[in-house]
């Protein structure tokens, strides 16, 4: 084949390929995004639906948007559990030719910003491991907090309050990691004076400790990715007996966002594969307080 032949080949094939990544951004019904923010708005739309593993790069972007930023598209795969092929995949699904194209709405987004970082560098020689993961850990607490303070959403905070304290019994609901978080909100209702139920699900009895909620009851319900607990079940019992439902989860795609009256998205950080519950102990706090408040007042 001649030169030019090999061109117009390559032409066409880029054409091909121009024309395939438009047919399937505008299958979403959405221009290419410019902006991390365009990008979230079309994730949290709810139209897009992702296979597997898709879907957790998708929630790992949403969640880590400065370590999509500042990492290599190795460092990014690794992090989000997939393979490097699968950041291209999704990059070309929203237009862009590959993953630094695509890369570059998170830098903007996170240039001049507050760094998501562990933490300030520490210049002294840290004694032992345990002072080593000490440190991180702290680092990724002040991280998950700091991320709270600057983009709480109010309204959702308010109205998640409001349902809470108009319920005769709140059903307090959270298993793996986010039962630590609810047990302990638990804990501050009862000392508040403000009855409720902690399905802790002993003896596999989670079905039950449900079995009598009711449309005058509340559901206060806490979920982190991967998704893959007893939560979303409890939830949408709950849903179907016309509970209200608040929940505190981490990303838009959460299972229990369709289930819910009111939510709010809480981000941990995490150091060295350790998630900080930091940031989620704090809302949850700040929500036992708002109820009590509004009962007594």
């Amino acid at each position: 084949m001649s030169g030019a032949g090999k061109s117009s080949g390559r032409s066409l094939a880029d054409e091909a390929a121009t024309r395939k990544r438009g047919r399937s951004l505008a299958a979403l019904g959405y221009t290419q995004p410019q902006t991390y923010e365009e990008l979230r708005a079309v994730l949290s739309s709810g139209t897009v639906h992702f296979p597997k593993r898709l879907r957790q790069v998708a929630i790992f972007m949403w969640q880590h948007p400065s370590d999509v930023a500042l990492g290599t598209i190795a460092q990014v795969a690794a992090q989000a559990g997939v393979q490097p092929s699968t950041l291209v995949r999704f990059a070309q699904i929203f237009g862009y030719s590959g993953f630094s194209d695509f890369q570059g709405l998170f830098k903007e987004h996170v240039k001049g910003s507050w760094p998501e970082a562990r933490g300030e560098p520490r210049t002294e020689v840290e004694p032992n491991a345990a002072m080593h993961f000490l440190h991180g850990m702290v680092g990724a607490s002040q991280a998950s907090l700091g991320r709270i303070e600057a983009g709480f959403d109010v309204e959702s905070f308010e109205k998640m309050v409001t349902l809470l304290a108009a319920a005769e019994l709140i059903y307090v609901i959270g298993s793996k990691r986010a039962f630590p978080v609810t047990a302990y909100l638990s804990l501050t209702l009862s000392q508040q004076g403000v009855r409720n139920v902690l399905v802790d699900n002993v003896g596999s009895s989670a079905l039950d400790q449900v079995g009598c909620i009711g449309g005058r009851d509340a559901v206060l319900a806490v979920s982190f990715s991967p998704y893959n607990s007893i939560t979303p079940d409890l939830v949408a019992v709950a849903h179907e007996r016309k509970a209200r439902i608040v929940t505190i989860t981490d990303s838009t795609f959460s299972p229990l966002i369709a289930l819910s009256d009111s939510w709010l998205e809480v981000v941990e950080s995490d150091f060295a594969g350790f998630r900080s519950l930091a940031a989620s102990l704090a809302v949850g706090m700040a929500l036992v307080q708002g109820v009590a408040a509004k009962r007594g007042a």
